[in-house]
């Protein structure tokens, strides 16, 4: 029997096979790298596919990601991983993100504006009627105006985002990183295959990140009394107060963490022998703030706009 919480390797692919394993543990326990990123751009989708769109786009940002940090391992490089203040630095760029992402999606931030490019694409796109800030384009051959910002809080989430959220949160590093870059990948046979036990934990964690996806979205598609535009609006709030305000909360959990770097060895011990539930430190409690705290506060908040809006059915 495999024991994933302090695996044995005997050989290459047992190596491999018990990569795979800890990526699959890794998706299903609450990891703050994973579960507050792909919940909140998968409630935004407000479809089943969609939230199984935005797992997967998360973690196909994750598996690069992890490939290339396995192959760094492989060169006995993991010990950068241990520098003082990796995992703060790592907190804040993520939360960063996150809240830049969030805030956006709430339109409190606007894309950068430049005449330069505005002229070009006007130019391409025969644009007949010169505008200002604040006008809508008028496009010739009936090309269709900007979105008025009502239209903009019923859309789904954009997605985009969610690869970089990937590439970033593969930096992460945790009980899972620690038996993947100390053990697993310096045992590989050579350089070419190195990057495998990496790719396959990120593999495993896809599998998993892309049923919650799943999951997430079709729980807040069972919200009821809505109407589709109501249910759109939902969910965008969600996703945008997820993002944004768990974000602060990872940028507050990073600069603590520099200025008082042992709080990363308080923890609640459990008995559960498993990575993520055996000891229970910030990380845990950041998925907890973000995702459940926040994300209901998102939903409270939201759904009695929705209503005031009359977006329910009758």
């Amino acid at each position: 029997m495999i024991n994933l919480f302090n695996p044995t390797i005997q050989g290459f692919y047992d190596a491999l096979l018990v990569a795979f394993l800890l990526g699959i543990v890794h998706g299903i326990t609450p990891d703050e790298h994973t579960w507050p990123i792909t919940f909140s751009y998968a409630v935004g989708t407000t479809s089943r596919k969609g939230g199984a769109k935005a797992g997967l786009i998360f973690s196909t940002g994750f598996t690069i990601q992890r490939a290339l940090m396995s192959e760094i391992a492989f060169f006995a490089l993991a010990p950068v991983f241990f520098l003082p203040y990796y995992d703060g630095i790592i907190y804040i760029i993520v939360g960063s993100v996150m809240a830049l992402s969030g805030f956006y999606i709430m339109k409190k931030l606007k894309y950068p504006h430049f005449h330069f490019f505005e002229k070009i694409l006007g130019n391409k796109l025969k644009i007949h009627k010169p505008h200002s800030h604040g006008q809508e384009l008028e496009y010739e051959h009936k090309i269709n105006p900007l979105e008025s910002e009502a239209e903009e809080d019923y859309r789904p989430v954009p997605l985009k985002l969610a690869f970089v959220h990937g590439l970033i949160a593969g930096f992460g590093f945790g009980a899972f990183a620690l038996i993947l870059f100390t053990v697993i990948s310096p045992s590989m046979p050579n350089a070419y295959v190195a990057w495998l036990p990496g790719a396959l934990f990120g593999l495993g964690t896809m599998a998993m990140q892309v049923l919650f996806g799943t999951v997430f979205a079709a729980w807040i598609i069972k919200v009821k009394k809505l109407t589709n535009e109501g249910l759109s609006f939902v969910a965008r709030g969600i996703s945008s107060y997820v993002l944004a305000y768990g974000g602060l909360a990872f940028v507050f959990a990073g600069i603590s963490t520099i200025i008082y770097p042992k709080l990363f060895d308080y923890a609640i011990v459990t008995p559960i022998y498993v990575h993520n539930l055996h000891n229970l430190g910030i990380g845990f409690f950041l998925v907890i703030i973000s995702v459940i705290v926040i994300g209901y506060i998102g939903y409270k908040v939201n759904l009695r706009k929705a209503i005031k809006k009359g977006l329910i059915t009758t």
